[in-house]
């Protein structure tokens, strides 16, 4: 007999058959091997079971993430045109608005001697006026019904049955080909985290944009009231769908999920070409920092992996790219005493019919001279990018000699010196020989 010291029991403690093992073989499994209570799955299946059940909830709650962060029912931007955060902008383009009508309508009365041409502008300034002020507060109701759209034709495409992506992905996990295989489950779930952080990457884009871009939508109706050029509201229109339509650009996987259904491991594979094309919807579809975001978020790829298919993904989402600024505004240039009064004598010598002769300028040598320390910087850092450049392309200095087994080609000869003009032998006569 055992003491309570001897307790064999005391071997297991800190796994699941601790207590099966002290409970006398009551637990459930069978031929008397401890294992953990029963899940439903019947005799000695209830670890793999188990598992697989927490494996298909943790897919589930990726799937519902990833839905809630490309394309949410509620987004940001304010519902109705009386909220906090839209009211002051409504309130302030609809005063500018007004004060362009009232501006066009004392230019027209100064200038009424022009007749028709005058009138028909007055005529477009009043229409286009009504037409920017009513547009302004329509606009937190239309972009909330498009919203709730976008959201729900995603939630159809991608969601809602097993011929969608996700639904085949949860069909596929049940009854799929490789639904018991460990690695196919890791390999989808991996695929589920990484889209689940590129949809957020997604979203903190998206839904502050569409919030930037609602709350200015007053000042740019309101340049409408001069007289209807829509080149403006033509361009913020633009940048709003783009952002509001952006996830529209997953559809393009949706006609392949039939031909690859029943695996979880071509699943994962839509999901990585999904991520690319989630990537190029931050790139292309995100204004003004989309391309520095996805930029980033490829840095970080490429700086925590080395392994060539998962860097070509990200370059395949993230194309190289150029960045163009604008020339900075520098000082003034003026001209110098006498460079000006020439000038004013050129104009008068011009007023009396003359022909002056053209001045080219240049600047001063203190003026060249502040010019150069201010462009100093980027100076420097172009030279040395050339200079790196320049050596890279060169060949190393031991590489110039011939291979072996191979004459190097001989070098031009220095040209040998005239020899000085001799007679040929013998008599040399210009006249007739005789016989």
């Amino acid at each position: 007999m055992l003491g309570k010291k001897d307790d064999p029991c005391d071997l297991l403690k800190g796994t699941p058959g601790y207590q099966y093992c002290h409970s006398g073989g009551k637990g459930g499994g069978s031929d008397d091997i401890p294992g953990p209570p029963d899940d439903g799955g019947g005799v000695g299946g209830g670890l793999t079971n188990g598992a697989s059940h927490h494996v298909k909830d943790l897919a589930d709650w990726l799937i519902r993430r990833i839905n809630d962060l490309v394309a949410p029912k509620n987004s940001w931007a304010p519902a109705k045109a009386d909220s906090a955060v839209f009211a002051p902008f409504l309130w302030l383009g609809q005063h500018l608005a007004i004060s362009i009508f009232v501006c066009v309508v004392v230019v027209c009365a100064l200038s009424a001697w022009q007749g028709a041409p005058r009138l028909r502008q007055m005529g477009h300034s009043t229409g286009w006026t009504l037409v920017a002020v009513a547009g302004m507060a329509s606009v937190p109701g239309a972009v909330t019904m498009l919203n709730k759209a976008v959201s729900a034709a995603f939630t159809k495409a991608f969601s809602s049955d097993e011929s969608s992506l996700f639904g085949a992905i949860t069909q596929d996990l049940k009854d799929g080909a490789d639904s018991g295989n460990p690695l196919a489950i890791l390999i989808i779930v991996a695929a589920l985290c990484v889209a689940l952080g590129i949809a957020a990457l997604v979203f903190m884009t998206r839904q502050p944009g569409i919030l930037v871009f609602v709350c200015l939508s007053p000042l740019v109706l309101a340049s409408l009231a001069r007289g209807g050029d829509t080149e403006a509201v033509q361009k913020w229109a633009q940048r709003l769908l783009g952002l509001m339509f952006a996830p529209m650009a997953l559809l393009l996987v949706a006609p392949f999920v039939k031909l690859v259904g029943g695996a979880l491991v071509m699943d994962s594979v839509l999901l990585v070409v999904a991520d690319v094309l989630m990537l190029r919807m931050v790139f292309h579809g995100v204004p003004y920092i989309g391309p520095r975001l996805a930029r980033a978020a490829r840095s970080a790829v490429e700086s925590r992996t080395t392994n060539p298919l998962a860097r070509a993904a990200v370059r395949a989402g993230v194309p190289n790219f150029h960045e163009q600024e604008s020339s900075p505004r520098g000082p003034r240039v003026v001209s110098t005493p006498g460079r000006a009064m020439a000038q004013d004598g050129d104009v008068l010598f011009a007023a009396y019919g003359g022909r002056p002769r053209p001045r080219p300028g240049r600047l001063t040598t203190d003026s060249l001279i502040d010019q150069i320390s201010t462009d100093q910087e980027r100076t420097s850092r172009l030279t040395a990018a050339r200079r790196q450049a320049r050596a890279t392309q060169q060949p190393p200095t031991g590489s110039r000699t011939p291979p072996a087994g191979r004459n190097p080609a001989p070098g031009p000869s220095p040209r040998p010196a005239p020899a000085p003009r001799s007679s040929p032998p013998g008599p040399r006569s210009n006249g007739p020989t005789t016989p």
